[in-house]
């Protein structure tokens, strides 16, 4: 029997797979959608709303199946007796490091991929960020600047649904915004003494948060109920199951195919181009293959980078598209746990937090490091879970427990990290995945720079504490290895020379035009900003330019 045929092929069911999905079945195409991972039913996996006593551990987890089954997945505050469910088993899914040099990849293999448990914190990127490899010289200039992806991100947060305020700052450019969330009384007095001891250079605004505020493409305004990252069956945050699937299922040209663990791409020799991929049923352990005219590789950074490694031919002997040799290179993640903690008065309870854009070498230029960093954060009440501390017994307990806890501020800092071909992935010669694919071995450590933006972090976090009033105040330096930021990029970045990139200036492979990336492995820097608004607005827009190629009969 003939392998399947479609239109497209879109790998990878999250937060880019499901823009691929919709913008694809919309522009016309028939389009299947392949998931490594388990289907989900919101009506039993989303457990938002189950208190802990319902709970077999009580919320506290078994610690004992995290230790021998999720050793590298547990290190994520999302990784619980309630949500452990959605990040991958890691025994069936091994890869390899140095253990002096640590790497945390975190990762949920089911439909809608890691876009149900994810920060949702959306921050677009400027010039200053699509600029900066050309100003200081660390990677490839970006083929594209803020103009070219501006259109995109405005089509892209006018479905998704992001509520913010409007700032007119130049480093962090303004979006289409629902109404934003209201600070509390703590964070607002942060602000203001921001804005008093700083001039404007350092401003604190509420997050740019992919959660509703307001009714939208019919979905509900959230209802403040705090762990988004058990999911959310009002569908107020934007996932891939609750919003892009659903749009392009409603096309009719939709095949949406879970369980199917992609090992390589099809290579026709003769033309060129992709015919296809190679799938493991991650069920059965059956071989399938699959064709198709477009390939769209959204498996995420690493995984899509893998598949490509996994694909070699006698063209591509270091892996698909590789020509550059640049395919696996120049991993990052945004470095994070620069900050200061305080006590200072307030209250309020929501499911979002502050955001400080990045105000080092924007304006004046910082000679101890270069790019920057923002914060993240917020003012929170100590509650009940101070029991378990409070001292005292009895009647002397009770009555310390009706005088609420007091209040603190933290600034959690997340940096930059530069582009360094010493950062890389590579397949590992001996190691396998459950499904008999090859893994990945990892090398990557943080440098210099990342270092001395850390430190930064938590000296000027201190500063603003300070200039709030706030008492108590105690800075810190997290040491966090790379990937537990749960960003990483690159490994198949774009640039504008075939022979020092992958991709080009629409996230198409330069050496096979009928094969597109537009995860994060596509990034050719970090910035500072949370990155995935800016993958949404990519795989949009490169999902239109090759719906336009292929009606020019160039794909």
């Amino acid at each position: 029997m003939p392998a399947p045929s479609f239109d497209a092929i879109v790998v990878g069911s999250g937060i880019t797979g499901g823009w691929a999905a919709k913008e694809l079945c919309e522009r016309g195409l028939t389009t299947l959608v392949l998931e490594a991972g388990r289907p989900i039913d919101p009506a039993r996996d989303y457990v938002e709303h189950v208190p802990p006593w319902e709970m077999k551990f009580r919320g506290m987890g078994d610690r004992k199946a995290l230790e021998r089954d999720q050793f590298i997945q547990r290190h994520c505050y999302a990784c619980n007796e309630y949500s452990g469910k959605f990040f991958v088993n890691d025994r069936e899914n091994p890869y390899t490091f140095d253990p002096a040099k640590p790497f945390h990849w975190i990762r949920g293999r089911q439909v809608g991929g890691r876009s149900i448990m994810w920060g949702r914190q959306v921050y677009r990127w400027s010039d200053l960020d699509f600029g900066a490899n050309a100003r200081d010289g660390f990677g490839v200039d970006w083929p594209i600047r803020y103009a070219d992806i501006a259109p995109w991100y405005d089509h892209v947060e006018r479905f998704v649904g992001v509520s913010g305020e409007r700032l007119g700052l130049p480093q962090l450019p303004d979006g289409q915004f629902l109404p934003p969330m209201a600070l509390n009384c703590a964070e607002q007095v942060v602000k203001e003494g921001m804005a008093k001891h700083f001039g404007g250079e350092r401003v604190l605004t509420i997050g740019r948060v992919a959660i509703l505020t307001v009714p939208h493409g019919g979905r509900a305004p959230c209802h403040y109920c705090g762990p988004c990252e058990r999911g959310c069956i009002t569908h107020s945050y934007f996932n891939s199951i609750g919003t892009t699937l659903p749009a392009a299922r409603a096309t009719g040209r939709l095949t949406l195919r879970p369980y199917s663990v992609v090992h390589s791409v099809i290579y026709d020799a003769a033309r060129g181009r992709a015919a296809g991929v190679r799938v493991i049923d991650a069920q059965t352990r059956e071989p399938l293959e699959f064709r198709a005219r477009v390939i769209f590789l959204c498996a995420s950074t690493l995984e899509s980078t893998r598949i490509l490694l996994n694909s070699k031919t006698p063209r591509f002997a270091t892996g698909l598209a590789n020509s550059s040799g640049e395919l696996g290179r120049n991993l990052m993640d945004h470095t994070m746990g620069g900050g200061a903690n305080g006590t200072i008065p307030g209250f309020g309870h929501r499911p979002n937090g502050i955001y400080v854009p990045r105000f080092r070498n924007v304006q004046s230029s910082q000679p101890e490091f270069l790019r920057g960093y923002g914060f993240q954060g917020g003012g929170g009440r100590e509650g009940w879970d101070r029991v378990v501390s409070q001292p005292g017994f009895g009647r002397e307990l009770k009555q310390a427990l009706r005088t609420p806890g007091p209040w603190h501020f933290s600034f959690y800092g997340f940096g930059e990290c530069l582009p360094r071909p010493t950062n890389y992935v590579e397949l590992d010669p001996q190691t396998v995945d459950a499904w008999g694919v090859p893994a990945l071995r990892i090398h990557c450590e943080w440098s210099d720079n990342e270092r001395k933006l850390l430190h930064d972090m938590s000296v000027t976090a201190a500063e603003m504490l300070e200039a709030a009033g706030a008492r108590d105040i105690a800075p810190f330096v997290d040491e966090n290895p790379p990937g537990l930021t749960i960003h990483e990029m690159g490994t198949a970045r774009m640039g504008r020379d075939p022979k020092t990139s992958v991709l080009n200036a629409h996230n198409q492979c330069h050496d096979v035009k009928n094969v597109f990336v537009t995860d994060g492995a596509c990034m050719a820097s970090t910035a500072c900003q949370n990155p995935s608004i800016t993958y949404m607005a990519l795989t949009a827009r490169a999902a239109a330019y090759a719906v336009e190629a292929m009606k020019r009969n160039e794909l």
